[in-house]
Formats: structure tokens, sequence, C-alpha cells
């Protein structure tokens, strides 16, 4: 079984350290120590520019919470409209209601916003009360992925709801472990999930995603 690996980059230059050193995706985003935030058009444009790889783009209104304002919903429309425009494969998004559900009407509007570019649903989902309830509604709106942790710090730590959520998924969205995967834990995580693709920074000189590379091409 073959496993894709995403990387999550900064800049231009990490992108294209991490295309060489074999990311089969790349998410771009600004403020990675907050959770990320929506990248400015420049790097966008110089990230498509250095490299093949398909390339997704966080929309993200600020750190913080992951509720928003009509204005801020409507910025991140704006955001995906220019992401498209420039020509990504994908965004990233995420939205929640004040009692941590996934904010099915907001993110509804993101999603006709953002077709037909592929949508990955980020870790906001480490929040909602009823993951698997939450992993329907996102079927239902057309989400292709979900990056999570299995609501725990790291995925080595969450590995039985995702386990779970991939029996409960049966193909119908994709479910992408991220937090703390490295080359020490990912054959684990793979193995005792059932996942098809994993995430990860790629580190100083993509030095990370390599060695979890040789990893998976060992397997």
């Amino acid at each position: 079984m073959i496993v894709r690996v995403e990387a999550c980059v900064d800049s231009s230059a990490a992108a294209s350290e991490a295309g060489a050193a074999g990311a089969d995706r790349l998410e771009l985003c600004t403020n990675l120590f907050e959770g990320g935030t929506t990248p400015d058009r420049e790097t966008i444009t110089a990230t498509l520019a250095g490299t093949a790889v398909p390339l997704h783009v966080m929309i993200r209104a600020r750190a913080g919470d992951f509720q928003y304002s009509g204005d801020e919903l409507a910025q991140m429309c704006r955001d995906i409209a220019a992401s498209r425009e420039l020509g990504v494969a994908g965004v990233v998004l995420g939205a929640l209601d004040a009692k941590r559900r996934v904010d099915r009407r907001a993110v509804e509007r993101l999603v006709q916003a953002a077709r037909p570019l592929a949508i990955t649903f980020h870790r906001a989902f480490d929040e909602v009360p009823d993951p698997l309830a939450a992993l329907d509604q996102l079927i239902e709106l057309g989400v292709a992925r979900v990056l999570t942790a299995g609501q725990a710090d790291s995925a080595i730590d969450g590995i039985a709801l995702l386990k779970q959520l991939v029996e409960h998924s049966a193909g119908r969205i994709g479910i992408l472990p991220g937090g703390g995967i490295r080359e020490h834990n990912v054959r684990r995580i793979v193995a005792e999930t059932g996942v098809r693709e994993v995430h990860l920074r790629a580190g100083p000189g993509a030095a990370w995603l390599r060695a979890v590379r040789a990893v998976l091409a060992a397997r």
C-alpha cells in the first residue's frame, strides 16, 4: 500500500526543499506556531513557481478559535478565490460553532467558494465533541479529507480514534493524521490505523520528511 506524505511549509524555500525530499503534497501557511494562517499572495505565487508538487493553501483569517464573524468568512472566501485563480490544487479550512461542533453553515459557504478544489478540514476537528458525527457532516459537505491527531496531543497518542475514523469513513473521506509524526513512529501509526497518507512539518532542510520517506519506503 502506498502511503503519501503531505508536508507543511511556511515559505517557497521550504516548499522547494520538501518537494526535493519527496513530498507528495504541500500545505502552505504562515504563523505555524499559532496553528497556521493564510499566506499572502506573493508567497503563494512564489511557491507555485518553485515546485511542481500539488499545493494546498491554508485558509484561516486569524489565529485563535475557529468561530468566525461574517466579515472574517467573507475575507476567507476572497482568499479562497484568489488562491484558486493562482492555480493551487486545494485549500485547508475549518469552522466551529459556539459549542465546538462543525459550523455547517460556515463550512458550506467556504466549500462552495472553493469548488472544484480539493478541500481539507484542518485540526479544528480535534475540538469537536462528537468526531464521528462531525465526520459524517463533512462527508455530506463534500470535504475530501480531515487533518487530525485523533483528538490527542499527537497522532501516536490518538491512534485509537484515528483507527475508528478510518473504519467509520469507509473510504468516503480521507483521514490524514498529523501531529508529531516522525521516523520513529510513522510505521506504527500507519500499521495500526490503516491510513494512506500522513502529514508532518518538513523541518530544517526537510530532514524529518526524508527520514519518514525512508521508513515508508522500507515497509
